[in-house]
């Protein structure tokens, strides 16, 4: 069915205002962090099939495991929009790629190795299946659903992460858990008149910055979700 315009055009907001969310931590200096070399994680304990999480500054990035240390997951990736050749598109993602996806709803469900997927994150296993009891699927199930959609995709904060991917791989719906709560907060807050004037005026003058400055607070990704609410 088609989106409200002013869901879409909030939703365009929103993720421009949050691409920092995604942005890896980079060290001093111009070069992009590399990740840990193999075998810096202990994958005896991951079966194939397992929710893999990596806690990251503000969401959860997750993947699932395919075994032979080989998780798939979705990332953000401008590049599948401008060549075919899987040398280039294959290696990790930095974060000029990943910013580019994100401004043009792109994104590569792909399969990297467990120290290119957390990037030196601690990994988390299956942490999710407490809150789908009864709805997990078989593991080998859940294995071959992500290897089936492994490749180019349409990407949306908020219909179509990361944790999209994996919940309809092991629990067999999407959703994104962490997206609806933090919608429900600002919802909760923006019931405030005055946090809305606020959150109005912040945003636009985010917005004249792109939405980019490292100086992003909560306020200044309110006026999506004040334009979504009010569609």
């Amino acid at each position: 069915s088609m989106k409200n315009p002013l869901q879409q055009a909030a939703s365009l907001l929103l993720e421009k205002l949050l691409l920092l969310v995604h942005v890896r931590p980079l060290p001093a200096g111009s070069g992009e962090d590399p990740p840990p070399a193999p075998g810096y994680y202990d994958t005896s304990c991951f079966k194939r099939g397992d929710l893999l999480e990596v806690p990251r500054t503000l969401f959860i990035h997750f993947g699932i495991y395919l075994g032979e240390n080989r998780v798939a997951h979705l990332m953000p990736d401008i590049l599948p929009a401008l060549t075919a050749d899987r040398r280039h598109i294959q290696r990790v993602v930095t974060n000029k790629r990943l910013i580019l996806g994100v401004m043009a709803r792109t994104a590569s469900i792909r399969v990297d190795s467990v120290e290119d997927f957390a990037y030196g994150g601690r990994v988390l296993v299956n942490h999710m299946d407490r809150l789908f009891a009864g709805q997990v699927l078989g593991s080998e199930e859940a294995a071959r659903r992500a290897e089936k959609l492994v490749g180019t995709t349409a990407y949306s904060l908020l219909w179509n992460n990361c944790e999209h991917f994996v919940t309809y791989c092991r629990y067999g719906a999407p959703v994104s858990l962490q997206t609806d709560k933090f919608c429900e907060t600002v919802k909760m807050i923006i019931r405030d008149q005055r946090s809305v004037l606020a959150s109005v005026l912040v945003g636009l003058a985010s917005i004249v910055c792109l939405g980019l400055a490292p100086s992003t607070t909560l306020p200044s990704i309110l006026i999506p979700f004040f334009l979504w609410m009010a569609g």
